[in-house]
């Protein structure tokens, strides 16, 4: 093994865009030995294998961990304490749990509860992705440039945080670290919220039945560009509103209340209003371009 390698031994939990796109990302800078793939459909790890995200897979989580270094939760947020109780029997001493879930508090609370001595959990978010899923979304530039959040607590050991800040800065991420408690505030404002938003959007204009047609038909590149999230992953994001429900909600009501100034100076056709209302959207937006 050469003596670059930093995890000589990976299981990713969940092979998609995210899990997969860590695992090339990594073979592509060499610096990780093996990568064990597992998941629930046998298709898609089989085609895995044969796209080289991956080395091996098995459908049995207890078998994909054993002897593994690092060990990447790429599941539905939901989903990771249950997935996590079933590898423990077949972790090694000194193993490293790390997850890219969205939501920070709620997989924490999990999580750490049932950790044994000597096992290490290092809470992160890589802030990457697209609408699309499976092995075959993977890319292995997916992470350059973005931000990957890590939120440590009190129980987080020192070594296995630094070794995965560390595979996130290989793969190209800017990584930060934050509570998880400011972590679900800031990505409830600017990753749940959008995505509400946008799947919101596609339903209220899919249902308008003043016509016998269906209007989406005629959506040009505005409307699908700001809908592209809305064919996100469904089951991941009813798990997303249900375990950030607080941060969210708030969120939420703070969208309405701008929403309904603009509504409001709609109604009334003021045009001082509605200018100013356009032109700050415009400079924020514009601020972080």
């Amino acid at each position: 093994m050469s003596s670059s390698v930093l995890i000589p031994r990976l299981a990713i939990i969940g092979v998609g865009l995210i899990g997969g796109s860590l695992a090339l990302a990594l073979k592509e800078a060499g610096v990780v030995g093996t990568v064990v793939g597992c998941g629930r459909g046998k298709p898609n790890l089989e085609k895995a294998i044969e796209l080289g995200v991956i080395d091996s897979c098995s459908r049995d989580p207890l078998e994909a961990v054993k002897d593994a270094d690092v060990v990447f939760l790429a599941t539905p947020v939901k989903t990771l304490g249950s997935v996590l109780q079933q590898c423990l029997p077949s972790l090694k001493k000194g193993a490293v749990i790390t997850d890219g879930g969205s939501v920070k508090g709620e997989v924490i609370s999990m999580i750490e509860p049932l950790l044994p001595e000597g096992i290490h959990f290092v809470p992160g978010h890589p802030i990457a992705g697209t609408e699309n899923s499976g092995a075959e979304a993977a890319f292995s530039s997916l992470y350059r440039g973005k931000r990957c959040i890590l939120t440590p607590t009190d129980k987080t050991d020192s070594q296995a945080l630094e070794l995965i800040r560390q595979m996130w800065t290989i793969v190209g991420s800017d990584v930060v670290e934050m509570s998880h408690e400011k972590h679900d505030k800031v990505l409830a404002a600017i990753s749940h919220l959008p995505h509400m938003v946008a799947y919101s959007l596609v339903n209220a204009v899919g249902s308008y039945d003043h016509y016998e047609e269906n209007i989406l038909e005629y959506s040009a590149g505005g409307f699908r560009d700001f809908t592209r999230i809305a064919s996100s992953d469904p089951t991941m994001w009813r798990d997303i509103a249900e375990t950030n429900r607080e941060a969210l909600l708030e969120m939420l009501e703070q969208f309405e209340n701008s929403l309904g100034e603009l509504k409001a100076d709609i109604a009334e056709g003021n045009s001082e209003k509605l200018f100013e209302f356009f032109l700050r959207s415009k400079q924020l937006r514009d601020a972080i371009l």
